[in-house]
């Protein structure tokens, strides 16, 4: 079968995993790119596209924006490969539960990959990564993809993970901004893919909304935006001792 059509469809607050997409969509030849880290458009999709969707793991799932954003799409029979990108801890079960949000809305997933990257949190963490290695392997997931819709093959791999998905506890820590540096320029309201940051008052965080995703931090330009010093040290060495970041990728079809 001919592909028609290529896409990366992301949700990347870092860059790091729309950087994963786009390695794996190359394979497969050119391709448009839907960033759906602050917003998701409505997209149809047709039985000649083939879709690379990515999405980071938080606490084993994955981000709650991105599933909402998944939920407009329209698969109408396409192949979709899915990527799950996690900070060397383990992605547990959001490569199933992004496999799933995917099949229901109309595509059919033929490849399935988990990558390893630098942690949102704590950068030091797999530092790096991806790597060449990382990169050489998301490539051959898309080429091993378009191998088997090439060949008219759509059964779906076998992913790990469990059913029902593993509870998000969601995480302590949520940026703040330091106040003689924040200009207002509203960048970061703006940006946040869950509206936790109020344009009136750019350098306050509202906590019950945040989920830690790092945008914020990522996007202000005065740097700005940070973790508690004292938390994040806290949170650092309890990751280092959960964190692996010897993983290499598993690819999965």
């Amino acid at each position: 079968m001919y592909i028609d059509r290529v896409s990366a469809v992301y949700f990347s607050p870092g860059g790091t995993t729309r950087l994963c997409a786009r390695e794996t969509a190359g394979a497969l030849g050119s391709f448009d790119e839907y960033d759906f880290t602050a917003s998701g458009a409505a997209v149809r999709f047709g039985g000649g596209d083939a879709a690379v969707f990515a999405a980071p793991v938080f606490g084993g799932r994955i981000p709650a924006p991105f599933a909402e954003s998944l939920a407009r799409l329209e698969g109408g029979g396409a192949a979709a490969v899915v990527i799950a990108v996690y900070g060397a801890r383990d992605y547990d079960d959001a490569l199933l539960e992004l496999a799933d949000a995917v099949s229901a809305r109309g595509f059919r997933v033929v490849a399935a990959g988990a990558f390893v990257a630098r942690h949102s949190m704590v950068p030091q963490i797999a530092a790096g990564r991806p790597d060449g290695d990382d990169r050489a392997a998301l490539r051959r997931l898309g080429e091993l993809a378009g191998a088997k819709i090439a060949a008219g093959d759509f059964t779906a791999p076998d992913i790990p993970g469990a059913r029902p998905y593993r509870a998000y506890g969601g995480v302590p820590l949520h940026p703040a901004a330091n106040r003689a540096r924040c200009v207002k320029c509203g960048k970061c309201a703006r940006e946040c893919p869950v509206g936790a940051i109020s344009a009136d008052a750019p350098h306050k965080t509202d906590n019950a909304r945040c989920i830690t995703c790092m945008h914020c931090v990522y996007a202000c330009p005065n740097y700005a935006r940070a973790l508690s010093p004292v938390l994040l040290a806290a949170a650092r060495t309890k990751l280092k001792k959960s964190c692996d970041a010897g993983r290499r990728p598993e690819l999965f079809l």
